[in-house]
């Protein structure tokens, strides 16, 4: 796994003594693979289980799940600060429109290898009525996230969630907050209609938002 993929430190290393004996160096080695998995998740390249609890999206072998009309759930109550420092209300400022929203961190690689990909599809599909929205996570300062708006040339805005308590509003199994990144489509109705989470070049990106377009 690259460096780039760490989940970015929130707190100062314990300087404690290290245990000595069996039991010290079984501890150690457990907690390293918990830490471990923990990094593996948290820059996710290509899941397709879905969070926790029941769902109804349907997976397909291209990483894409998607939802039927009628089994959709409706996109929780999302606002916050933009990393402008800007407020913004999802439900109300994207009523009607086709919403794609990616989940992403500045210190993510894959977020920064599918930016160019979201900047192009945004443009091309901004016409047809879709809105692109992201939610910044695990940036504990809004700096380097805003640095990587300016080095992709991102116009639209993202929601600042540093903690992730944004992704827990999602519905049960919607969102799995240990994927990074990760893209959902919400339909003119409001509702999650797909899913990705794994990184998306341009032909997926698009084959997530074709169908939602096409509906009546």
């Amino acid at each position: 796994m690259s460096a780039a993929c760490r989940v970015p430190k929130t707190a100062n290393r314990s300087r404690s003594r290290r245990p000595g004996g069996r039991r010290g160096r079984l501890a150690l080695f457990a907690a390293g693979a918990a830490v471990g998995a923990l990094v593996l998740t948290a820059c996710g390249s290509g899941g397709t289980s879905g969070g926790s609890g029941n769902t109804n999206f349907v997976a397909g072998s291209d990483g894409i799940a998607t939802a039927k009309k009628a089994d959709r759930k409706p996109l929780p109550e999302l606002d916050g600060e933009t990393l402008e420092g800007k407020h913004l209300n999802l439900s109300k400022a994207y009523k009607g429109k086709i919403l794609v929203i990616n989940v992403w961190g500045s210190w993510c690689a894959p977020c920064r290898a599918e930016a160019p990909n979201f900047v192009k599809v945004a443009a091309d599909t901004k016409a047809k009525g879709v809105e692109f929205v992201g939610i910044n996570t695990r940036d504990p300062e809004r700096g380097p996230a805003i640095e990587f708006e300016k080095a992709h040339k991102i116009t639209y805005p993202s929601l600042h969630d540093s903690t992730g308590k944004l992704l827990l509003r999602f519905p049960q199994g919607s969102m799995n907050p240990n994927f990074i990144p990760s893209t959902l489509v919400v339909d003119r109705d409001g509702k999650i209609a797909a899913r990705s989470q794994q990184p998306l070049n341009e032909e997926k990106l698009r084959k997530m938002i074709d169908p939602v377009l096409a509906e009546k």
